[in-house]
């Protein structure tokens, strides 16, 4: 039998070897479907890569990089970091890279305090790089990247010294609205959570939205989107339940977007205590394509490679410390449709 490297990987998948190195590197030029096609084989036949040539070359002084992780250290309902950090700890491991993790509340976190732990460690020179995980106060941001190389993922920041690794909000939220039209819905609604701290990401899938009714024709009704005016009365989890029954009420709404499945999935279960039953009576949509809780069923998302977006977070982090004065650059990850059981055709009135 011939041993498991990348050229029988190219070989079986009919692809280049220089393909099958680029992916296994989650090189971004590179398609997430090729990527997890190589990968997925890789894993079938016991294939590990071990660091090249170039890698040990570099290594020759140790780099250490941070993560700093928006939240409290507990566990968080329905998070996405840890899968964001195991792709990290895979690329970091490759490209023999030192990680740490901090996680901070970015409502304690102010750039001004000398005590807090991020700064002490950018002071004294322990990291080379930092890497972004949850939205942070713009300005906390711009005192670490005037310090070391920054990379966000997930949050766009209007720093010009942050690279940012994202998924294609925009895309896969028109996707969602289309998947709700081919089921028959005419008048979709949209909502997010009131966040403290950042959501650009709510407002990019928001932008998605308008493009997806637009682009069918559909019907926009400023009353069907909740929480993104800046000026509208930002509404906790259960009045947003409120809103969505009086509009399916008043309206005939029967369908709504959520800017993240722990939002949708939270929607379901306060909808479910009021008796409105989804999908029998109102569709829901999620985002980021997580396990749903026990005993509620799969909401249709679309399904963020997180684990590939924490690999091309550390290869970026890299390039920037490598190529400080680089232009900045920001890498879209496509989504993949994930098909739930919260969708149905509307109920005939």
């Amino acid at each position: 039998m011939p041993p498991t490297n990348q050229e029988l990987l190219a070989q079986r998948l009919n692809i280049s070897r220089t393909t099958v190195s680029r992916s296994l590197a989650n090189h971004p030029a590179i398609s997430a479907e090729t990527r997890a096609r190589v990968r997925d084989l890789a894993e079938e036949l016991g294939y590990r890569q071990s660091p090249g040539r170039r890698t040990r070359a570099k290594a020759n002084r140790s780099v250490t990089v941070g993560v700093l992780i928006g939240v409290p250290a507990e566990t968080v309902t329905m998070a996405t970091f840890p899968f964001l950090l195991k792709g990290i700890r895979a690329c970091a491991e490759i490209e023999r890279v030192e990680v740490e993790i901090c996680y901070q509340p970015p409502g304690d976190f102010h750039p001004g305090s000398s005590r807090q732990p991020v700064f002490r460690h950018i002071r004294r020179g322990d990291w080379r790089g930092a890497l972004l995980i949850y939205p942070f106060p713009e300005p906390t941001v711009d005192v670490i990247a005037r310090k070391i190389s920054t990379v966000s993922l997930l949050e766009s920041y209007d720093n010009p010294r942050v690279d940012t690794i994202d998924t294609d909000e925009v895309a896969g939220t028109v996707r969602l609205v289309r998947e709700l039209v081919d089921a028959g819905h005419r008048r979709i609604g949209f909502l997010t959570w009131d966040y403290p701290v950042g959501g650009h990401w709510s407002l990019q899938r928001f932008g998605g939205y308008v493009e997806g009714l637009f682009s069918l024709g559909l019907e926009f009704n400023p009353k069907w989107v909740l929480n993104i005016h800046r000026d509208s009365p930002r509404l906790a989890t259960p009045q947003l339940c409120d809103h969505v029954i009086r509009r399916l009420q008043q309206d005939r709404v029967t369908a709504w977007v959520c800017a993240a499945d722990h939002q949708a999935y939270q929607l379901i279960q306060d909808l479910a205590t009021r008796g409105v039953r989804v999908p029998a009576d109102v569709s829901v949509t999620g985002f980021d394509g997580l396990e749903p809780p026990a005993h509620l069923r799969r909401v249709t998302s679309m399904q963020v490679p997180h684990e590939d977006i924490g690999m091309a977070a550390i290869s970026r982090l890299l390039n920037r410390i490598n190529h400080p004065h680089s232009p900045r650059r920001k890498i879209l990850v496509e989504a993949k449709l994930l098909s739930g059981e919260s969708i149905a055709p509307p109920r005939r009135s």
